[in-house]
């Protein structure tokens, strides 16, 4: 499946009808698109399940259709209140995943024009309610990749800026490495109606709301996060992957990162980082391959803490200690913030 999850099919999906399969979320991790890295994060993936789980099952009382089905335990799915221990399995919907040929230095997505429903829109949807400093948006600005009018900004944006109303942005979803693009041509690649995509924004927006109102309650800062949708049967939109996790979204606690931004922040200065970027500037589809360093392992002390994090965050969200002797997160952060001043 990826660097962070793995999948077990069990019905494949097709064009009449849906599939079924198993998400494994595993202690693995990954930063800048380089898949995995040397260490695992105790705990971690049970901790995404579990939180995935409970913002779909919200969701689903919000009417928003998703792809969730339960959580998996004793190899049954199960609702999140019926589950005993931390699982690390999610039974999902399947779609049909169309991905686009490589012809050149392009991509083509002309098979989305034809297709009616049951597949993955090729997209991720990010929203921006702040910009803190290492948001994606800097450097695109600083590139000359695109201009503050083109993001909805009245002028050049500064570090920790908090926005008047959310950003949408929009990149690829199936391509080597997720390049950003305009809403026309996510519209144009996806084969989505002009309506379709105001669907989607509203979607998008609706889910911000809610993670943002949940995180707040203890204490946490909804920065960004990004969503991945498909298609029913019916051509209906509906919630994809997994989403208001600390993966999928940067929170930030007293201007402090509760996410893996922190390991982003660890490893950016490092030689492999500035290595990646290097590659990446020679060749966006074999950056990889000839990139010249490998990334170090993390110090213990911080990885035991990103641990706590991810524990200490689904236990405090969904209101029930699944991890025992887990420090509540306002602790671990204090650690947290005087580790990253050193």
């Amino acid at each position: 499946m990826g660097s962070v999850k793995d999948l077990k099919i069990l019905e494949a999906p097709t064009k009449e009808q849906h599939g079924r399969g198993r998400f494994v979320f595993s202690d693995r991790y990954s930063v800048f698109d380089w898949g995995e890295m040397p260490d695992r994060i105790e705990h971690k993936g049970a901790a995404i399940a579990l939180l995935g789980a409970f913002f779909f099952e919200k969701l689903e009382e919000m009417g928003i259709p998703t792809h969730y089905l339960g959580l998996v335990e004793d190899d049954r799915a199960n609702i999140i209140s019926h589950i005993k221990n931390p699982v690390d399995s999610m039974e999902v919907k399947m779609l049909q995943v169309i991905k686009p040929e490589v012809k050149g230095d392009r991509y083509d997505y002309s098979k989305y024009g034809g297709e009616k429903g049951g597949f993955l829109i090729p997209l991720e949807v990010i929203y921006r309610n702040s910009l803190p400093p290492g948001s994606s948006v800097f450097k695109r600005l600083e590139a000359g990749e695109a201009k503050p009018e083109d993001l909805g900004l009245q002028e050049m944006p500064v570090p920790n800026q908090k926005l008047d109303s959310p950003m949408l942005d929009v990149s690829t979803k199936l391509e080597v490495t997720d390049r950003y693009i305009t809403w026309d041509e996510a519209r144009v690649i996806s084969g989505l109606s002009q309506e379709e995509i105001s669907d989607l924004k509203q979607l998008v927006i609706t889910i911000n709301e809610f993670i943002t109102r949940e995180f707040s309650q203890i204490g946490l800062i909804n920065e960004d996060g990004k969503i991945e949708v498909g298609f029913d049967h019916q051509r209906r939109l509906m919630l994809v992957d997994v989403l208001g996790t600390l993966d999928e979204c940067r929170f930030t606690y007293e201007g402090i990162p509760v996410s893996k931004e922190i390991l982003r922040i660890f490893y950016r200065n490092t030689p492999w980082h500035l290595a990646t970027e290097e590659a990446k500037a020679k060749d966006r589809q074999r950056w990889k391959e000839i990139c010249r360093e490998a990334p170090e392992p993390l110090p213990p002390r911080l990885k035991q803490l990103v641990s706590q994090i991810y524990c200490a965050c689904t236990n405090e969200i969904t209101k029930k200690e699944w991890f025992k002797n887990t420090p509540p997160i306002k602790e671990v952060m204090a650690e947290i913030k005087g580790y990253l001043k050193d």
